[in-house]
């Protein structure tokens, strides 16, 4: 009986110990994990930032945008995407779905939809529609996404009591990184209007916060005078103002600093004049900072996610290119943005209470006649051409014209029933096309669907595109350009590729549960996901394939 009365005095003891531990803030076991997890995940996503941004401007940044990650944070410097195509839409969905197109589905930012029989739009949705504008072209939703993200798992995990906001210039970039559970997700329409919107996929009608927003004229504050930040003798990172590379805006005869938005804009779509400058960066941080008061996001122990992307940065970069001073000006501006959304979040959720990632949706190739004119082998693919040959081709070859249903992201898709009617083989028309298209100037590599299925591909280019292959969404035959060379006007700059220019990307995490280092262990952007979720105790994304970077995990 003593001994019985012993135990239970023990164990009350130590029952009244671990109250009294959490009761002092120092949980131990699974209640430390509960207890560490972050108020608040911020993702950030900056448009076509290549990694070498980070570096080559580097000596002008300030101190609490982009070196206060690097310095303070953990950078990892080789970091690619592990799959073809390299666009906006695929970029998004695989950061926060923590697997490629081959899974999410998402296998362009528009792609020829074989069942459908047309072009769809990754974050299209005729189901829905817009609110706070009464256009038919933002009907947006992210049904077209097959997996689930971070944001998306973190809302199952909390019973839906972690909020998940989505904020950018772009539709895609603020929709399929919140995911498919998401409170909201918020772009900006241009035009005539300059306010930021959603869709009845999230809500009937716009929280006050936001109408709020829109009625404070923020985005007329930004129709003014682009010049540089600092002295553009300064800017010797980048090449000279006036060039042949860079096609500038409507209105103005050069692409040269400054440039009077106010002025430009009835010429350049009106307020989309500023998601083509440093202000549309700026005026997404004004309206993420206002997310956090106004979503009360980071404001109790139960975790939420904001999800950040600076579009402007791609806007400028197909404009002017990698070389030019627009795009150095932008990164210095943008470094000023970061600054002040870092220090909004100190004070609004707490110094080491939140966690923050900066990566990029893809990098860009320097403007081929730029990479020509300093004897780069580089060039330009003629589509049209393309398009003519291969109709002369296919026929001489099965004497018809109409086989080809679709040419689009580098595919070709074939028109299934015109071979069944002509009795054609499938496999017959794709070894051919391969056979051909080989042979074509400016094409390096060709494959057939068929050789997307049946092979295993572990390295080189053949991986990557088959990490981007949909067996359901994509074409029959996939060929990639020589390196280099792109599809695109002679002025700006484009992307799209396997290449390390599109590929290497910057990856920093920062803040709660983050150790302070580097490492040049390759890294690839479907790792980021699963990271935040081991980080976040939660479940990983459905068809999440990435691993845990636990190198970078405190």
């Amino acid at each position: 009986m003593r001994f019985g009365l012993s135990i239970f005095l023990t164990v009350l003891l130590f029952n009244c110990k671990a109250q009294n531990t959490v009761s002092t803030g120092k949980p131990s076991g699974i209640e430390s994990v509960i207890a560490t997890r972050p108020k608040l995940v911020v993702g950030i996503v900056i448009d076509q930032m290549r990694y070498d941004y980070l570096t080559r401007f580097y000596e002008k940044y300030g101190t609490d945008g982009f070196k206060r990650l690097v310095n303070d944070g953990f950078n990892c410097k080789n970091n690619h995407y592990n799959y073809i195509p390299t666009y906006t839409g695929p970029g998004h969905a695989s950061i926060y779905t923590g697997t490629t197109p081959k899974n999410h589905g998402v296998i362009a930012n528009n792609w020829y939809d074989k069942f459908e029989k047309e072009t769809v739009y990754c974050a299209g949705d005729p189901n829905v529609l817009a609110v706070g504008t009464d256009s038919e072209y933002e009907r947006m939703s992210p049904h077209r996404m097959k997996t689930t993200t971070f944001g998306d798992e973190n809302r199952l995990f909390t019973q839906s009591k972690g909020k998940t906001i989505g904020v950018s210039i772009k539709d895609r970039g603020a929709i399929l990184p919140a995911g498919h559970a998401a409170n909201g997700a918020f772009w900006f329409r241009g035009r005539e209007e300059g306010n930021f919107i959603t869709s009845t996929y999230y809500m009937n009608e716009l929280p006050q916060w936001v109408q709020d927003f829109n009625s404070s004229d923020v985005a007329e504050s930004y129709l003014k005078v682009w010049n540089t930040l600092y002295a553009i003798e300064s800017y010797t990172e980048s090449g000279s103002d006036l060039n042949t590379f860079e096609a500038g805006f409507n209105g103005k005869d050069t692409a040269t600093f400054p440039y009077d938005l106010a002025a430009l804009k009835d010429e350049n779509a009106g307020f989309d004049i500023i998601k083509a400058s440093p202000y549309g960066n700026s005026i997404v941080a004004d309206f993420a900072i206002a997310a956090l008061d106004g979503e009360q996001l980071g404001h109790d122990a139960i975790t939420d996610v904001l999800t950040v992307s600076f579009s402007s940065t791609d806007y400028i970069g197909h404009n002017f290119g990698v070389n030019s001073k627009e795009i150095q000006d932008t990164y210095l501006r943008l470094d000023q943005d970061l600054a002040r959304l870092f220090n909004a979040l100190d004070t609004k959720v707490g110094v080491g209470e939140y966690t923050v990632f900066l990566t990029s949706d893809h990098g860009a190739i320097d403007v081929p006649g730029y990479l020509q004119s300093v004897k780069i082998p580089s060039g330009y693919f003629d589509g049209r051409a393309f398009s003519s040959q291969l109709n002369t081709f296919m026929l001489q070859q099965f004497n018809a014209s109409d086989l080809i249903e679709n040419i689009s992201n580098n595919q070709l898709f074939l028109n299934k029933e015109k071979l069944d009617s002509l009795n054609i083989e499938l496999d017959e028309v794709q070894n051919a096309l391969v056979n051909e298209l080989i042979n074509y100037k400016a094409i390096d590599k060709v494959f057939s669907a068929e050789a997307m299925q049946t092979s295993n591909y572990t390295k080189g280019i053949e991986a990557l595109l088959q990490n981007g292959y949909h067996q359901k969404r994509s074409g029959d035959i996939l060929y990639v350009y020589d390196p280099a060379v792109i599809s695109y006007p002679k002025t700006g700059s484009t992307h799209g590729s396997g290449l390390s220019y599109d590929t290497h990307v910057p990856l920093l995490f920062y803040g709660q549960g983050i150790k302070k280092g580097s490492t040049l262990v390759k890294t690839e952007i479907t790792d980021i996901a699963p990271t935040i979720s081991a980080l976040l105790g939660i479940g990983f994304p459905n068809g999440a394939t990435g691993q845990v970077l636990e190198f970078v995990v405190d």
